[in-house]
């Protein structure tokens, strides 16, 4: 499994579409907004510019010549990409739509779409991508082994610390209640956790829990 990109502070936000227009309009709309850019008008541009681009989010069209846009977001999910990526297609397609999503997109935009709302929502997904690489974690602590978590399991984590049910976690973050299972088995697996008050405790505390202070299953 690959690695996570390094964040810059100075990354770009990537734009991969097909249709110049869209992709000159998006970037000069994030640039008057202060934001850096890079566009691409296929996949295979954009994977070979990604290694040093470091982006900080990505606005991915679904329907892409060459290597598609689900496929896109395959192979980022394969990679461990943890930047926030927006899908966006001129077509309604429910169905594509959730595909994208359950392979990691955090919103899918119909296009047209209004200016305002992909500004208002690349502005917080980026400030929410920078504060998770820097290992906050909403209503935490910086407890040990934070850092050992990606973005995902950093969100399951804060919903379980809320005292959210593997449902009520699965609905808040729009993923399955067995997929918030699977990352609160991981996170127990980093963080060293025997059980749920294990973790509770590992986390609500700014000092690592020697081994003879763990509850015992």
């Amino acid at each position: 499994m690959g690695q996570l990109l390094a964040l810059n502070p100075d990354s770009p936000v990537f734009i991969v579409d097909d249709d110049p227009s869209v992709r000159d309009a998006l970037s000069l709309l994030l640039k008057i907004e202060g934001f850096s850019t890079q566009a691409f008008g296929d996949g295979g541009a954009f994977f070979e510019a990604l290694p040093m681009g470091n982006p900080v989010c990505v606005i991915l069209d679904l329907h892409l010549p060459g290597v598609p846009g689900l496929e896109v977001l395959r192979r980022l999910s394969d990679m461990r990409f943890a930047a926030p990526v927006f899908v966006i297609s001129g077509q309604s397609d429910v169905a594509m739509a959730v595909e994208a999503m359950k392979l990691g997109a955090l919103d899918f935009l119909e296009k047209p779409f209004s200016a305002s709302v992909i500004i208002e929502r690349v502005r917080e997904a980026v400030m929410a991508y920078r504060r998770s690489m820097a290992g906050h974690i909403d209503g935490l602590s910086d407890f040990p082994g934070r850092h050992l978590l990606t973005r995902r399991e950093r969100d399951v984590l804060a919903q379980v610390a809320r005292g959210a049910s593997n449902k009520e976690a699965g609905r808040r973050l729009e993923i399955s209640p067995r997929t918030i299972e699977v990352h609160r088995a991981r996170i127990m697996d980093k963080l060293g956790a025997r059980n749920a008050a294990d973790l509770m405790r590992i986390v609500l505390s700014e000092t690592p829990l020697r081994p003879q202070d763990r509850l015992a299953i």
